[in-house]
């Protein structure tokens, strides 16, 4: 079973603002439900190659994955993907002007399950969605608080 799941929100900052927080990976715990650690395997900043290690739960567990920046453009574009982990998973984030200084971001997850992820099937799919949606809306909560 593939997995590919798109969510989407505009916030009210400008899109400079908007990438330039979300693709600080450092600040990934503050708005990723989630996400408990961010450990960095490369040199900052980031960039193609860079390697992150995180520490998350979902669906009750425990997980451990090592994403690689595969694509990154700033203020428009970072892919991330891993092999390792509980399956191979790309995310991409995307970022585009929404109109009076508001920034459109895409989050997108793609992959396919092994092991205990094939189990619960359709179930992480639509769990996955609630979590991209909260997550997101944290980042807009963030963004437009400060």
């Amino acid at each position: 079973m593939k997995v590919d799941v798109q969510t989407e929100i505009e916030i009210l900052r400008p899109r400079d603002e908007v990438a330039g927080y979300a693709a600080d990976l450092d600040n990934t715990t503050a708005w990723y439900a989630n996400i408990e650690t961010v450990e960095w395997k490369t040199p900052k900043p980031l960039r193609t190659g860079s390697r992150i290690a995180f520490v998350a739960r979902f669906l009750g567990r425990r997980l451990s994955y090592t994403y690689e920046i595969r694509e990154y453009e700033a203020g428009e574009r970072l892919v991330m993907s891993t092999a390792d982990g509980p399956f191979a998973m790309e995310t991409t984030y995307e970022w585009e002007d929404a109109g009076a200084g508001s920034t459109r971001m895409r989050l997108r997850n793609r992959g396919n399950p092994s092991g205990f992820a094939t189990l619960v099937g359709s179930a992480m799919v639509g769990a996955m969605r609630r979590a991209n949606q909260k997550d997101l809306k944290r980042l807009k909560h963030i963004l437009e608080s400060g």
